[in-house]
């Protein structure tokens, strides 16, 4: 096992991974920029580098900072956590040529499959069910007009680099097409230096249903079930639950969805932790969308109603050791709702509030788990993601598991800064949500100014 490693990373994952470092016996170094000096994985890790100024560019983006900070302090291995430079190829294959191990997979299986178009024909190629669209890049507007035409209305244009929900733009005609093509193209060069494009059928109110799967060096792969992630607002994540709890997913289509994702890692040459992302339409047939070829947000859940902890297994197969499991020891148990806590105003658009927090209490008891770096007195910075906790519940059943979430945001108390609790906490009041009738368009459905207003 490693002896030191360096996260690349801020905030609560960073945090996370310092605690599972610390069961391991592995000493931990931090990166910090300028404006996370005070920051709790700053202080908490066993040394720490600053690298840059506040802006991401100059700091956790700064991939020779980051690997002159783990030389000069002996770390063997970098950890990126999500975001920032989990999903860089360049960086891991810098790591390489550096002899620092990427806690994470191999820099080709990320272009594999960070290449959306490319990913598409991977797994179209080894028999994974795609949804029908584009072969590869659109390359200009006219190209577009024949795809979209093939394809049928409505229509995704889609940025073959992306991620994150950027460059992406929903074409209901042809009339739509033009504005939709060249607005997807300036995001995605905006976002990933990259304008390419590709095209898929529009799939009417599905569930985004994602599969956890670890792979290690000797070709081991197993899935930790599924997660539910179709409560989104412009293609962002708010609340995640494990396992899905629609009434399309049956213990049969469980299974033939994990072995769909297993395949998918298989076809991509993948180690590590990852997740392959599916389409579940209404007659429960499921598509491919994309795998992150990182740990994601909403891993807690998983670890909550399988028992495995998914960092720890990410630092074993980075060292070369097999999965500690099989995958008949993989059981599902109980439910799991995980609510992202962000620093944000939902009746002024979510409007991000950085500023200082004054006071804070956070709810506990059993089954209750807070992901958070975010303390009483800390001042939140204007540079990062509005996200400042994750509030994770476990319970045997999914009535149990949002009475408990209910309860948890309730107690949850942190002033100084809006925040978005009295949203998550109607949203878990919704009739609709209850059911677990609830697809991708559930929000889009709300008057979200209604579901912001105090409980």
């Amino acid at each position: 096992m490693f002896s030191k490693i360096l996260i690349a990373n801020r905030g609560e994952i960073a945090i996370r991974i310092i605690r599972a470092c610390r069961e391991l016996g592995i000493r931990t170094v931090a990166v910090c920029s300028e404006a996370d000096r005070s920051a709790l994985h700053a202080q908490i890790a066993d040394e720490c580098v600053c690298i840059g100024p506040a802006p991401t560019k100059d700091s956790y983006l700064n991939m020779r900072a980051i690997l002159s900070a783990c030389r000069i302090t002996g770390a063997q291995a970098i950890h990126p956590g999500f975001g920032f430079l989990s999903e860089n190829a360049a960086f891991a294959r810098m790591c390489r040529r550096c002899g620092i191990v990427f806690i994470g997979p191999s820099p080709e299986a990320i272009e594999r499959m960070g290449d959306k178009a490319q990913a598409r024909e991977t797994m179209k190629a080894a028999g994974v069910p795609v949804i029908p669209g584009s072969d590869g890049v659109v390359a200009d507007l006219e190209q577009a007009r024949q795809e979209g035409e093939r394809i049928g209305y409505p229509v995704m244009v889609k940025a073959s680099a992306g991620g994150g929900g950027r460059g992406i733009r929903l074409v209901r005609s042809p009339e739509e097409l033009e504005d939709a093509f060249y607005n997807a193209r300036q995001e995605a060069l905006s976002f990933f230096g990259d304008d390419r494009l590709y095209m898929e059928k529009f799939v009417e109110n599905p569930h985004h249903v994602e599969v956890q799967i670890l792979a290690d060096r000797m070709g081991n792969i197993v899935h930790l079930g599924e997660r539910d992630c179709s409560i989104q607002r412009r293609n962002q994540k708010v609340l995640e639950e494990a396992p899905c709890p629609s009434p399309l997913m049956t213990p049969q289509l469980r299974e033939k969805m994990g072995e769909a994702a297993k395949k998918a890692a298989r076809a991509a040459e993948y180690e590590n932790a990852g997740t392959i992302e599916f389409l579940l339409d209404k007659n429960g047939q499921f598509y491919f969308m994309e795998m992150n070829t990182r740990i994601q947000v909403e891993h807690p859940i998983t670890e909550m109603i399988t028992g495995v902890d998914i960092v720890k297994e990410q630092l074993r197969i980075a060292c070369g050791e097999p999965l500690s499991f099989t995958q008949d020891q993989v059981h599902i148990s109980g439910h799991a709702i995980e609510c992202r806590i962000n620093a944000e105003n939902p009746a002024k658009d979510f409007r991000p509030c950085p500023g200082r927090i004054n006071a804070l209490y956070v709810p506990g008891g059993p089954g209750v788990r807070i992901d958070s770096a975010m303390y009483a007195g800390y001042t939140i910075p204007p540079y990062y993601d509005s996200m400042i906790a994750k509030l994770i519940v476990h319970a045997p059943t999914r009535q149990e598991a949002i009475h408990k979430m209910r309860w948890a945001l309730a107690e949850f108390l942190v002033e100084g800064v809006d925040t978005n609790i009295d949203f998550q906490l109607n949203l878990l009041k919704d009739k609709e949500f209850e059911s677990a009738e609830y697809d991708n368009g559930f929000l889009s459905r709300r008057d979200l100014k209604a579901l912001s207003r105090q409980s």
